[in-house]
């Protein structure tokens, strides 16, 4: 499967806010209003199609990339490329990841090779944690909210 960045348009942005995941990801399941399609094609996310032309997935950079408690705790001071992904929820689980996510990493890395990549994973999430330390990243902080716990992994 070939893959390309797209600029995320309004379409993009209410199809990826109607994806449905089951649980125990469905923390992932989102809604769809007026200020989240302007986050989504405001704030720095990018969409991901395969040769078909069909959305497979996207990613952000940046701050949108955080978790807002994370940042109130202090999580996110050292420098650092943030990353975030979604994948259609069809795709998830099935051995897509690590295409996908490498497609993202190199995306990123070819506007910044020397950067440290960091992204922020649900704890319950195995799976994407498995493919994150596939793909070189490794744990270096840890912190809760109410209904979650999250970890932090970088990759130099």
């Amino acid at each position: 499967m070939k893959l390309y960045s797209r600029k995320l348009t309004r379409e993009l942005a209410m199809d990826i806010l109607n994806w449905h995941y089951d649980p125990p990801y469905d923390i992932y399941n989102n809604q769809v209003t007026a200020d989240a399609i302007y986050e989504l094609m405001n704030e720095g996310y990018t969409a991901v199609k395969d040769e078909t032309g069909t959305l497979i997935g996207f990613y952000c950079s940046g701050q949108s990339a955080q978790v807002p408690a994370g940042r109130m705790l202090g999580a996110y001071t050292e420098p650092a490329i943030d990353i975030g992904i979604g994948m259609h929820p069809e795709l998830t689980g099935k051995g897509n990841g690590y295409l996908f996510f490498s497609f993202v990493l190199n995306e990123l890395t070819a506007l910044d090779s020397h950067s440290i990549f960091r992204l922020t994973v649900a704890g319950f999430n195995k799976r994407a944690i498995k493919l994150y330390e596939k793909m070189g990243f490794r744990e270096k902080y840890h912190f809760k909210t109410d209904i979650n716990e999250f970890i932090i992994m970088l990759k130099w």
